[in-house]
C-alpha cells in the first residue's frame, strides 16, 4: 500500500507498493495497446466502446472500489488515480466511459445497506452491467440542493418523476443512482437518494447528446415519469441525499483530477515529442526558449497536479477531511489539462489545429474537466469557503 516518508500532512511524499505498480503498468499497458489505437474511431463514431470495455472489466479495470466481498478489487482511491490517469492518457472519453460505474455506487458504498449492495454490485462486477449517476438537472447543476426531481412517498414506494441532464454512460446504463426531493419544502434537508433500474416503466432517455470533446463517453437527458421505486431502493435514509452527495465529491474529485493529471501528461508527451523533431531555422524548435520554457511549464503542471491529487485521496483514504484538498487538485488539475492542451497545440503550430494529429482532441476532450465534477469557480467556492470554516 501507500507508504508514507513524512509525518507532516502539508508535505507527503509519496511511493506506490510493488502491487500499485502493478497495478499501474497493467493500466498504462491496457492504455497503450487498447485504448490509444481505437480512441480516433470512437472520437469520430460517438458510439459507446463497449469491446474496450468488456476487455478493462475481464483484467479487473473497471468497478475498481467495490469490495471484494461484492466481486470487485476493492481498491482505494489512490489505487482508482492511478488507474484514472493512465486510461485518461490513452483517451479521457474511453477512460470516462469506463469508470463511471466507481462514481455511481459510491452512495451505496457509502449510505446502502447490505442488502442493497448485495442486490445491484453483482451485476456490475458479474454481469458486465453499467449504472449512471443522476444528479444533474436542467435548472440545477453546481447547485445541488436545487434539484427539481421528487420522489413522493406512497405506501411502500415512491413515485419519481423529473428530468436529469448530461449523464454519463446514460445511453446505456441498466441502472441508475438517482438523487430526488422526498420532501421538496426541506430544501437540501428533503432530498434523497435511490436505485432505479433502466426496466421500471416510465424511465426513458434521449439519445446520445451532442458535445465537444470525450465522445466515447455518451451522456443523455433521463426521464422519470411516475417511476414506482420500491421504498428498499432507496439509499440511506429519507434526507440523507444531500450528505451522501457532498461525501461523494471528497471521493469522487480525486479521481476526476486523476484523469485531468492524465491528459496534461499526453498533451505534454506529445509536445515533447514533436518539438524534438520538429526543425526550424536549422535546429529542433524545442531548442528555442519559448517553446522550451512551455514545455518546462507543461511538466511542472502535471508534476503538481499528481501530488495535489494523491494528497487528497491519501486523506480520505485514511479517513481524514479532505474537501479542501479534493477541491484544489479538481481545479489546478483541470486547469493543467486546459492549459497544457492549449500550449500542445500551440507547440504543433497549424497541425496542431488538424484533426489529423492528436492534440487536436486532447483540447476539446480537456475543456470538461473545468465544467463537471463542480466548475473550477465552484472548487474555489469551497476553498474560500473552508478557508473560513473554523475562523
Amino acid at each position: 500500500m501507500l507508504t508514507v516518508t513524512d509525518t507532516s500532512p502539508s508535505g507527503l511524499q509519496f511511493e506506490l507498493s510493488d502491487d500499485q505498480q502493478m497495478l499501474q503498468n497493467l493500466a498504462r499497458d491496457f492504455a497503450r495497446k487498447e485504448i490509444i489505437p481505437r480512441a480516433e474511431q470512437y472520437d469520430q463514431n460517438g458510439e459507446w466502446p463497449w469491446d474496450v470495455f468488456h476487455k478493462a472489466h475481464a483484467i479487473g479495470l473497471v468497478n475498481l472500489n467495490i469490495p471484494e466481498e461484492y466481486g470487485g478489487p476493492g481498491a482505494n482511491v489512490l489505487e482508482e488515480c492511478i488507474v484514472g490517469e493512465e486510461l485518461a492518457y490513452g483517451c479521457s472519453g474511453i477512460q470516462t466511459a469506463l469508470m463511471l460505474n466507481q462514481l455511481a455506487v459510491l452512495p451505496m458504498l457509502i449510505a446502502a445497506d447490505d442488502k442493497l449492495k448485495a442486490r445491484y454490485l453483482p451485476m456490475l462486477t458479474e454481469k458486465g452491467k453499467v449504472i449512471s449517476y443522476c444528479m444533474t438537472e436542467p435548472d440545477a447543476g453546481s447547485d445541488v440542493a436545487a434539484i427539481k426531481t421528487t420522489a413522493l412517498k406512497q405506501g411502500g414506494k415512491y413515485i419519481l418523476n423529473g428530468a436529469k441532464t448530461w449523464i454519463t454512460d446514460g445511453p446505456v446504463a441498466s441502472y441508475f443512482t438517482v438523487f430526488a426531493k422526498t420532501s421538496p419544502g426541506d430544501g437540501h434537508k428533503g432530498m434523497s437518494c435511490f436505485v432505479v433500474e433502466r426496466d421500471f416503466p416510465g424511465v426513458s432517455t434521449s439519445k446520445p447528446l451532442e458535445k465537444m470533446g470525450q465522445h466515447a463517453a455518451q451522456t443523455s437527458m433521463v426521464y422519470f415519469e411516475n417511476v414506482e421505486v420500491p421504498e428498499e431502493n432507496r439509499i440511506g435514509q429519507e434526507g440523507e441525499g444531500f450528505m451522501i452527495a457532498m461525501k461523494v465529491f471528497d471521493k469522487s474529485r480525486p479521481p476526476v483530477a486523476a484523469a485531468a493529471t492524465g491528459v496534461a501528461r499526453r498533451a505534454l508527451d506529445e509536445a515533447v515529442r514533436y518539438a524534438g523533431e520538429r526543425q526550424a531555422f536549422g535546429q529542433p524548435i524545442s531548442q528555442f526558449q519559448g517553446v522550451g520554457f512551455m514545455l518546462a511549464d507543461m511538466k511542472i503542471r502535471v508534476e503538481a497536479a499528481r501530488h495535489l491529487t494523491r494528497h487528497a485521496a491519501w486523506l480520505v483514504d485514511h479517513g481524514q477531511r479532505n474537501t479542501t484538498e479534493a477541491a484544489i487538485a479538481k481545479a489546478y488539475a483541470a486547469d493543467a489539462a486546459m492549459l497544457n492542451a492549449t500550449d500542445a497545440v500551440q507547440v504543433f503550430g497549424g497541425n496542431g489545429y488538424s484533426r489529423e494529429y492528436p492534440v487536436e482532441k486532447l483540447m476539446r476532450d480537456a475543456k470538461i474537466y473545468q465544467i463537471y465534477e463542480g466548475t473550477t469557480q465552484i472548487q474555489k467556492q469551497i476553498i474560500l469557503r473552508e478557508l473560513y470554516r473554523h475562523k
